[in-house]
């Protein structure tokens, strides 16, 4: 096993070769049938009993009092530290959002006076957990603090080998690093290499073998918090000593939610199927509702964000519908013609002149912006949806824009493709559609800082884009759209196709670096707003991981 840091399966192992380049604008018609969906039809017949959920509702307040009595009881010098490994627990068992304020306290106290704090601790796990909850909750402790884990020749113990959580506890707090942090890129070596033989050896419980090859797959900084929560429970429950309370209100939590999701993707689901676009669509479209009811998970996985959940699946597909239509079936003056009836949304004069298929794809859009006014206006957050629609309008046009640049003659450059791909990719809609489900927050502030295009938020739109890239760039090659990033690239730089994945996966794991330098340094705005760029990240690390796995989802 070989760690992966970030999604790149799909390539590893490739002879080096040097690619051809020739310019589509899109593909040709027709276009083969993409498989269908096993899940959109599965939860039709699956019964969800409310009075369960009461019922679960009812225990997870009954042991709110004593896992918060858990969590504020400590006092005296080792409280911070006590503090800090039980807020780890909380973030990685799923339970963090119901003591935010108690988190919140507890880091700001205990941040003023860390360095006193942790000067004589020498524990590895103690360390690291610590510093992977201050990062985590945008408090810039240094990495300086593991300088005290090296030799005088400047390498880590080897003694610090035999420490298996201490070694994934540094591993995972590595992933926070930033351009400046060399000792946490020191770390991450170090820790991967020797975690790789720890998994495999046979010297640690199977529970915690499971555990790092989990951490190896995606690092839990980059994962989705859900994703963590359900792997740590089965883990925490084999921990000797574990905490009985603890993990039952762990396991209510993931009951309510998982209860509370099933009734949400019966819900999307038979509002997929009323808009019956299977038998007016020609089948180059992907129709995978439940899927991204699942990635929506990434910025609302806590149960009082269920209508959010429903919002961003529904834009979700609008999404998708629009990317499918002009990369793998519109010609290039159908998507014209469709870009332009949404810049105005309303339909354009060539509309009329198209096939009806394009009508259809139009008013799908329009249909689900109605079913999100819905739901917003009567709450008085028409400026949200009016937001979340101007950045649709955005990323619709960058699709365009992307057409255009394959129609140019030769293969753009790669400043130019990335330019565009930012936008194309949909991050920036992503995040404005996580904005426009939270009714806790100043909208203005918020889309106004999405609007800025802040090098933090910018950063996440390139990791998503990387990743894109890199999973489906033989899928984009087999269907002969060669005007891809990392064609761009190769043409570019002249290098073959070994190298430019190298490249890519350098790019990634440096830009991961920028965005949780710039997450530190933006402290002027609200961390929930900040976490929908994490989130966006994070559903992009996970759905790539093993190939492209928002189109193939078998893959997973």
């Amino acid at each position: 096993m070989k760690p992966s840091r970030f999604p790149l399966t799909s390539v590893r192992g490739k002879p080096a070769k040097q690619v051809g380049l020739k310019v589509s604008a899109s593909c040709d018609r027709p276009i083969s049938k993409l498989p269908p969906s096993k899940w959109t039809n599965y939860f039709h017949s699956v019964l969800v009993d409310v009075s369960e959920m009461d019922v679960l509702e009812r225990e997870i307040e009954a042991l709110k009092p004593n896992v918060r009595e858990m969590l504020m009881s400590s006092k005296g010098y080792d409280s911070v530290k006590k503090r800090s490994l039980m807020i780890y627990l909380l973030v990685s068992l799923g339970l963090a959002y119901h003591f935010e304020e108690e988190i919140e306290k507890s880091l700001k106290d205990g941040f003023e006076k860390i360095d006193e704090i942790i000067a004589g601790e020498d524990d590895l796990y103690t360390i690291s957990t610590i510093f992977w909850v201050f990062r985590t909750y945008g408090y810039n402790m240094s990495s300086d603090v593991f300088r005290r884990f090296k030799e005088e020749n400047g390498k880590f113990k080897e003694s610090l080998i035999e420490d298996a959580r201490g070694m994934l506890s540094l591993y995972e707090a590595a992933h926070l690093g930033t351009t400046t942090d060399y000792i946490l890129d020191e770390a991450l070596d170090f820790a991967s290499n020797n975690l790789v033989s720890l998994a495999e050896d046979g010297m640690c419980p199977s529970h915690l073998s499971t555990h790092i090859r989990n951490a190896l797959s995606i690092s839990q900084h980059w994962n989705m918090e859900i994703i963590v929560a359900v792997q740590y429970i089965r883990f925490y429950e084999q921990e000797v000593g574990h905490d009985e309370m603890l993990l039952k209100f762990a396991k209510l939590n993931f009951n309510l939610v998982q209860r509370l999701y099933l009734q949400e993707v019966k819900i999307l689901t038979k509002w997929y199927k009323d808009q019956d676009i299977h038998s007016k669509l020609p089948p180059y479209y992907r129709p995978v509702v439940t899927e991204m009811h699942f990635f929506s998970t990434a910025t609302f996985f806590e149960p009082q964000f269920s209508h959010a959940r429903i919002l961003q699946t529904k834009l979700f597909m609008a999404e998708l519908l629009v990317d499918d239509t002009c990369d793998r079936y519109a010609t290039f003056s159908e998507v014209e013609s469709l870009i332009n009836s949404l810049q105005r949304w309303a339909p354009d004069d060539a509309m009329d002149t198209h096939p009806d298929y394009l009508k259809v794809v139009f008013k799908f859009i329009l249909n689900a912006f109605e079913e999100c006014e819905k739901e917003l206006r009567p709450q008085g957050r028409s400026y949200s949806l009016e937001q979340t629609k101007e950045e649709y309008k955005r990323f619709a046009k960058s699709n365009l824009d992307l057409a255009k640049l394959a129609q140019a003659g030769n293969v753009p450059s790669f400043e130019e493709y990335m330019e565009v791909g930012k936008d194309e990719i949909g991050a920036f809609v992503i995040v404005a559609g996580s904005l426009m489900g939270m009714d806790n927050i100043d909208a203005v502030e918020a889309y106004d800082f999405l609007k800025s295009r802040s090098k933090f938020s910018q950063s996440s739109a390139e990791i998503v884009r990387y990743l894109n890239d890199l999973a489906g760039f033989e899928d984009d090659m087999r269907r002969g759209c060669v005007s891809t990033g990392l064609n761009c690239y190769m043409n570019q730089y002249g290098v073959t196709e070994t190298e430019v994945f190298r490249e890519f996966r350098k790019m990634v794991m440096n830009t991961c670096k920028i965005m949780n330098e710039e997450f530190l340094k933006t402290t002027d705005v609200p961390l929930r707003v900040l976490k929908t760029n994490f989130s966006c990240v994070r559903s992009g690390f996970v759905g790539y991981n093993e190939g492209e796995g928002v189109t193939y989802p078998e893959v997973h």
